[in-house]
Parts: C-alpha cells; sequence; structure tokens
C-alpha cells in the first residue's frame, strides 16, 4: 500500500469511527483541506483539487517515553537560547492534543507550570470565527502569566492565532511559540517568535 492510500484508510477510518474533520486533521497533522481532498478521493469524487501539504508522522518519537523526553529536551533548550532573558517563563501552554505530551515534559524542564488549550477544531471541527477554544480548569491558570506555547507541527498556524488571540484577552503574554516541525516556515505568527526543531522549505 502507497503511503497515499494509507492517509486515506486512516483519514476515512477515524471518520467512520465519528472524528470531525479537525480532529483528523490534527491527528494526521495535515490541514483540513487536505483531509477533505482525502475523503473525496476515499469517495471517488472529482472537482477538487488536490492541496499542496505534507504530512509529518512522529510516531517514531511518541510512541517511546524516552524518546519524547529527549526531543523534549531539545525543545526547552530551544526555548531557553531563544527567549534568552527577554522573559521569565511562568506557563507552558500545550495545545491539545498532540502538543500535551510534550508540553508537560518541557514544562518540567522550564520549571513552570503546565496549561492545557483545547482549540475549537478539537471542540467542534472546524474553523467557527464565532467559537473560541477553552483552557482547561484541571491545569495551571495562565491569567496575566509569561508563557511559552507548546505544539507538535504547525500546518497552517490558524490554531496557534486562536491560542495567542485566547491568551491575550485574559493578559497572558505569549513570548515563544516551540513545535517540532513548522511547515509553513515562517519566523513568527501574530508576533510571536516560532522556535522549531525541524522546519520545511519548499523549493521551486
Amino acid at each position: 500500500m502507497n503511503d497515499l492510500n494509507n492517509l486515506i484508510e486512516r483519514a476515512t477510518e477515524m471518520k467512520e469511527n465519528g472524528m470531525h474533520l479537525g480532529q483528523i486533521a490534527d491527528e494526521l497533522n495535515l490541514s483540513r483541506e487536505t483531509i477533505t481532498w482525502l475523503l473525496m478521493h476515499a469517495e471517488k469524487k472529482e472537482g477538487l483539487r488536490a492541496p499542496t501539504d505534507m504530512s509529518i508522522d512522529w510516531r517514531s518519537i511518541g510512541e517511546s517515553s524516552y524518546r519524547m523526553r529527549c526531543i523534549a529536551d531539545a525543545v526547552a533548550d530551544m526555548i531557553v537560547d531563544g527567549v534568552g532573558d527577554r522573559a521569565e517563563i511562568d506557563v507552558v501552554v500545550g495545545i491539545a492534543v498532540s502538543g500535551i505530551p510534550l508540553a508537560s515534559i518541557v514544562a518540567t524542564e522550564l520549571g513552570a507550570r503546565l496549561a492545557i488549550f483545547h482549540p475549537n477544531k478539537q471542540l467542534f471541527g472546524t474553523e467557527n470565527a464565532d467559537a473560541t477554544g477553552i483552557f482547561s480548569h484541571n491545569f495551571a491558570d495562565v491569567s496575566d502569566a509569561e508563557c511559552v506555547i507548546v505544539d507538535d507541527v504547525i500546518t497552517t498556524g490558524g490554531t496557534l492565532k486562536e491560542t495567542i488571540r485566547e491568551l491575550t484577552a485574559i493578559g497572558a503574554k505569549p513570548a515563544a511559540i516551540a513545535v517540532l516541525v513548522d511547515k509553513r516556515g515562517d519566523g513568527a505568527i501574530e508576533g510571536v517568535p516560532v522556535y522549531s526543531l525541524l522546519r520545511t522549505l519548499w523549493v521551486g
């Protein structure tokens, strides 16, 4: 089975199991546009041009707590190096779902508290301008705190824009965004610097 067919099968199975578009996109580290195309391709529908996207599969890291710890140490080091004396990090904000395990270890390394943000794509399945994500009440309060946002992959940047908007609305000060892979390749989102272990560069 080729990789495209594998992605189509995985997306179709997730949809059949009740996951909505935003959750599938998050799980496969692809844009919602790409997931829509995969599902239409599975149903043999025509008329939607294939999007330009890149699948990031970091399961070889995620399935091993040891590897996750090593990668999180590198992410924490990258944050310290990037932020320097600009901010005293009080809270690490993990983005649900895949950013949470990474953020948890990074928070430990930085001696910071841990907060969790559930973006609206996890709650509603689509980008909805009227809907907002929520901060989990089971974790640290991020109000008025200096914070770092941690996620696994940046695809379009929409989730991080939403997170920054919600953080600033409660007086928090995002000092940096840290991810494993940045598919956008931009140095900042909404003025917040992005630090990534890997950054893609489209050629041609």
